[in-house]
């Protein structure tokens, strides 16, 4: 599949979310056992940990088919960004999509302020360059919404493997929005 072809089949997959017609292909046990000699994601997926954001669902795609990387915010750290490039790398995965999410708590959590702990600080001090960017006045989706694009280009710049494969164009990154009480995905 082209990168377009990609993109397109994501769109697809997603409306039939959000009309409730999902096709359920390729999770069965024939499909788990054909994917037993490794895996060719078509796409990655860097989404927030959050319960109710679920992309193998909202794309309507099986297994082996989304190389899906969580964490609150969908933060591009060292971990994450470590999962994708190896998506890229090895697997041949030509889309990238950075998911955020209507009501993050990350980005809430963040735009607020205040002592989280260590560990959740640190967490959400990669959310703080999209408040900044966002101005004053910006709401929380506004800044959910900077925070996609800016983790986008966070992959390219900080990460040698993926910066490189999108200036090949072997690789494209698509920031997106997840609407949570529609189910729809609007690529930005």
């Amino acid at each position: 599949m082209t990168k377009s072809d990609i993109l397109n089949r994501l769109k697809e997959g997603n409306q039939r979310f959000v009309s409730d017609t999902l096709q359920y292909d390729l999770q069965n046990s024939k499909r788990r056992s054909d994917l037993t000699s490794g895996q060719a994601p078509f796409a990655i997926v860097l989404s927030c940990a959050d319960s109710r954001v679920v992309p193998e669902l909202a794309f309507d795609a099986g297994l082996g088919e989304l190389f899906v990387v969580r964490v609150a915010g969908n933060v591009a750290n060292t971990d994450s960004m470590a999962s994708i490039e190896y998506a890229v790398a090895h697997l041949g995965s030509q889309i990238i999509v950075v998911l955020g999410h209507q009501s993050c708590g990350a980005v809430t959590a963040a735009a607020n302020g205040g002592d989280n702990g260590y560990n959740l600080n640190h967490l959400l001090s990669h959310i703080t360059p999209a408040i900044q960017a966002s101005g004053t006045n910006a709401s929380i989706e506004d800044i959910i919404k900077k925070n996609a694009e800016i983790t986008a280009n966070d992959l390219i710049n900080r990460s040698n493997i993926i910066g490189s494969a999108v200036a090949e164009g072997k690789v494209q990154i698509v920031p997106a929005y997840y609407n949570l009480d529609s189910g729809k995905v609007d690529f930005l």
